[in-house]
């Protein structure tokens, strides 16, 4: 009996969102009109093996002791689903929420996949909007939980990509151009106890970023141009006591207070002797951020295609932090908080009757080596590349048999060029994309020399992607088979593989103590193999 009361529990907590959010759309009266509800979703099934860890081992530094990298299981099994219900009153007012349930490993209790399925924290709000019209007017508005994508080409969006709380302002002009004004807030009121920056904080204060864009749209025959900017206020404490923000995972200090390191807006590493999160200290009571961006799209030439990005981006110093070279822990940097970067990407393909040869490529600003003036990076909110597997191609390979697979690339101190086959087909309902891409870095090899251990370029693999330098390379294969077997069901088979060329004698010269003790590790090659079926209706 004790048993069937806990399970009835679980059951309740798990059904009562689904409830309530069908109470609210479901339960009150229309009176001037009836309202067209719609379900949309997807449901995945996956199968994942591989390891996108590019070291097999590593030695702490000062010690002989080493430590294994390939932690996790190299195979797993997944589920997901995704729910979207849309409550349309007319083409002029209607309301939209998402739920998605997972991801659901296999056998584990938490996700809901372990024996008898009673899992807990499975149902998550994905989206929660409404769009309205103006009556009599063409400006249309979008209010609420939302996923939102900044104007990109050639390769997504290295700025921001990314479900956000906001609201979006559209008025067309014509059929060819539109103005679309935005405001959204990725975080407020996480800073609650713990870390003051300064002693007149307190509970949710100055723990705000808000960003405010305008772009664009310009839809001519054959050409499409969306210039945008963008600009934020940054709060000094908004970036303190988050739990994760674009899968970063939290850490502690050795005073006991959480932190997060945020690849995207702060320099963005582990340096040694302190984190520009944690350790800065400024009086300023708000930072300023910029963004500025050129997508262009040519398809005049048909079948020649011509996509080009180019994106500029800056985020105010928020204060200084100590830095202690390499080998000496008396010689001691003052660090900048400021970040400032460019990018520019482009993609060229060719349409063919039995497929899309294309070359892409990328070039982004790097490190200079001096850390005094800040990093030289394209900063970023939650970057989404998408040119190459592991970058994030957006296929319906997906899982977390490893999450080291799936790097939130945002190009910051890199550069590319690849060859790729897209949506070859010799057979009915039967496609291939191959790709090979090579990527270098494009920071200065002195930065290592400031870094916290000699593996420290794995550091932005929640944000940036890793780390960089001149000196190193990555050559990244790619294969994706969909077979579409059924209308409304596809299977995808992603293999990738990154032969890895990262120099180790350039990342030993980085780590606290320098010389002999600043630590090492043995470099290894990714690899991933992804079976997914997907059901979409």
């Amino acid at each position: 009996m004790k048993g069937i009361g806990r399970k009835a529990k679980a059951a309740k907590k798990f059904l009562c969102p689904l409830f309530l959010a069908a109470a609210l759309l479901l339960g009150g009266r229309a009176p001037a009109a009836a309202i067209d509800f719609k379900v949309s979703g997807e449901w995945l099934v996956g199968f994942g093996a591989g390891t996108g860890e590019l070291y097999s081992k590593y030695r702490e530094p000062a010690s002989d002791r080493k430590t294994r990298t390939n932690s996790n299981d190299m195979f797993e099994a997944n589920q997901r689903l995704r729910l979207q219900l849309d409550a349309v009153a007319s083409e002029s007012l209607s309301g939209s929420v998402g739920f998605e349930i997972g991801d659901q490993r296999w056998g584990k209790a938490e996700d809901g996949g372990a024996l008898g399925a009673d899992g807990t924290n499975v149902i998550k709000l994905k989206n929660a909007y409404i769009d309205w019209t103006v009556p009599s007017t063409e400006l249309s508005f979008r209010m609420g939980i939302q996923g939102l994508a900044l104007p990109n080409a050639a390769g997504g969006s290295a700025i921001m990509d990314g479900d956000v709380a906001g609201v979006v302002a559209s008025y067309r002009f014509s059929d060819a151009v539109s103005l679309t004004a935005l405001w959204m807030r990725p975080v407020n009121d996480n800073f609650s106890d713990g870390y003051f920056d300064k002693s007149s904080d307190r509970a949710g204060y100055l723990d705000n970023m808000d960003l405010f864009a305008l772009s664009l749209p310009i839809t001519l025959d054959g050409y499409e141009i969306t210039p945008w900017v963008m600009y934020g206020m940054l709060g000094r404490n908004a970036l303190r006591g988050l739990d994760a923000v674009n899968e970063n995972e939290p850490w502690e200090t050795s005073d006991g207070v959480l932190g997060l390191t945020v690849p995207g807006l702060t320099p963005g590493f582990n340096f040694a002797g302190g984190s520009p999160l944690t350790t800065a200290s400024t009086g300023k009571a708000y930072g300023s951020m910029f963004w500025a961006g050129l997508p262009i799209v040519i398809s005049v030439l048909d079948p020649l295609n011509i996509e080009i990005d180019l994106n500029y981006g800056y985020v105010e110093e928020m204060g200084r932090f100590d830095i202690i070279r390499r080998g000496n822990a008396g010689d001691i940097v003052r660090g900048s908080t400021q970040r400032q970067g460019w990018l520019a990407k482009a993609l060229v393909e060719y349409k063919l009757e039995w497929g899309v040869p294309g070359i892409l490529g990328w070039y982004a600003s790097g490190d200079d080596g001096n850390v005094k003036n800040g990093s030289e990076r394209l900063p970023s909110i939650a970057g989404a590349g998408n040119f190459t597997s592991f970058i994030g191609d957006g296929n319906l390979a997906w899982g977390s048999f490893d999450d080291s697979c799936d790097w939130a690339m945002t190009y910051s101190g890199t550069w590319g060029v690849g060859l790729q086959l897209r949506d070859m087909s010799f057979l009915e309902d039967l496609s291939h994309t191959f790709r090979v891409a090579y990527w270098g870095g494009t920071n200065s090899p002195s930065m290592v020399k400031y870094m916290e251990s000699a593996y420290s370029w794995r550091d932005g693999y929640g944000g940036d992607g890793p780390y960089l330098t001149t000196n190193d390379g990555l050559l990244e294969f790619n294969l994706v088979n969909q077979w579409r077997m059924y209308e409304n069901l596809e299977l995808n088979l992603e293999l990738g593989y990154i032969v890895n060329m990262l120099d180790q004698d350039t990342w030993r010269k980085g780590g606290y103590y320098g010389g002999a003790g600043n630590g090492s590790f043995e470099r290894q090659d990714a690899w991933k193999a992804q079976l997914t079926f997907a059901y979409s209706f």
